[in-house]
């Protein structure tokens, strides 16, 4: 499965109302998500954004203030969209812990190849300008990673109770570690085009576990 939304380009002209061909606003979060996955915010124009969904502009300040605005949103939908994915992975209590964790990542690097590549993660590529981005795009971009962070520690739990997990590890760690090195793995397999990098991570990560068992 793909971990990053995909906007197809339109063909031909786009239509004179779009809307006739499916929310506004959808549209164009979903064109901000797929340029955001790929590329910083800095260097993402409102014209591109416009161009990829087929809308004018005017129907962009109908929904939106300015770009910083649409930047939020975004933030904001690609959080619940990366949210409800990792509740498909990893509550799925048909299977042991661990190995929710190991389909989470074997479909990350699905979905990575998928692009060659190309795009990786929204909070990610925004992290890295978070110098020059308003202030409180810090503050959403570090709640996003502690709701996701929390997933995992609750799936690291789960592990600990199957005994894959050494009883006295630090699962808020754990689960802090995990997206910490996650984030720059996805960046280290861009560079390099490979999925190396995430193999990499997550087989060291398994291994400070102290399990038992892992996954294959």
């Amino acid at each position: 499965m793909d971990t990053n939304p995909t906007l197809k380009p339109r063909r031909g002209r786009p239509p004179r109302d779009p809307r006739a061909h499916g929310d506004t606003r959808d549209m164009l979060i979903r064109a901000g998500m797929e340029l955001l996955t790929s590329q910083g915010f800095a260097a993402t124009g409102l014209d591109t954004v416009l161009k990829l969904a087929g809308i004018p502009k005017g129907s962009f300040y109908h929904y939106f203030d300015s770009k910083e605005a649409f930047g939020r949103a975004l933030m904001d939908a690609y959080d619940a969209y990366f949210c409800a994915m990792l509740d498909r992975w990893l509550i799925d209590d048909t299977q042991p812990a661990l190995d929710r964790l190991a389909a989470f990542v074997e479909n990350a690097k699905t979905g990575m190849a998928r692009y060659d590549y190309t795009r990786g993660c929204l909070v990610g590529n925004l992290g890295l300008e978070v110098g020059i981005l308003p202030e409180d795009y810090r503050t959403r971009l570090e709640a996003a990673l502690q709701g996701w962070q929390a997933r995992v520690r609750a799936c690291l739990a789960d592990a600990q109770r199957e005994g894959h997990v050494a009883s006295d590890a630090d699962l808020d760690a754990l689960a802090a570690f995990f997206w910490i090195g996650w984030e720059g793995a996805v960046l280290r397999a861009r560079v390099v085009r490979d999925a190396a990098p995430l193999d990499t991570f997550f087989r060291g990560f398994i291994a400070g576990l102290g399990c038992t068992a892992r996954p294959q």
